[in-house]
């Protein structure tokens, strides 16, 4: 998969995680075509998965965030608008961008900024003019799934606090 089809993938599914299991699409496993026993990172794809996720990372039309049960959780930016309206069936934590600095000495420092900080004003723009009842049905394969509990409370609703 190049990093282009990445993009695609994850604009055609609308909420992707990066590499874990869970109630929507994974990116790695859908590089290597199926299920991966233990580490991606450890799979003889594990390089072309990093690739494609770091040009997912970069994409100004990707938030990255930890939204479904914790996990890495690429969203598409044509979500955000609805996100944003119903950003209160979300805790905050699941709306945070996410990322990883590399610093100096070569580690990986795990960074963040709190919802709303990261959301461009178009996108602000557009939630305010968008109809609470759009904002569910766009986002509705997603809210259904959902619970605000934190993780390890409602294991079977994982996004929203419906």
């Amino acid at each position: 998969m190049s990093p282009d089809e990445g993009l695609a993938f994850v604009e055609r599914h609308g909420v992707v995680l990066q590499a874990a299991r869970g109630p929507v699409p994974s990116l790695a496993e859908a590089i290597v075509g199926g299920p991966i026993r233990g580490s991606w990172w450890g799979h003889p794809k594990g390089r072309e998965i990093f690739r494609v996720a770091e040009a997912i990372c970069e994409s100004p039309d990707v938030l990255v965030c930890k939204l479904v049960d914790g996990k890495v959780t690429y969203i598409h930016r044509r979500l955000w608008p609805a996100l944003v309206k119903l950003a209160s069936h979300f805790r905050k934590e699941q709306l945070a961008k996410v990322w990883n600095e590399h610093t100096r000495s070569g580690a990986h420092r795990a960074r963040r900024m709190p919802f709303p900080a990261w959301v461009p004003s178009d996108v602000v723009k557009e939630a305010e003019q968008l109809s609470h009842a759009k904002a569910e049905e766009t986002l509705s394969p997603w809210l259904a799934l959902g619970s605000k509990s934190p993780k390890g409370g409602d294991k079977g609703r994982r996004l929203t606090g419906r």
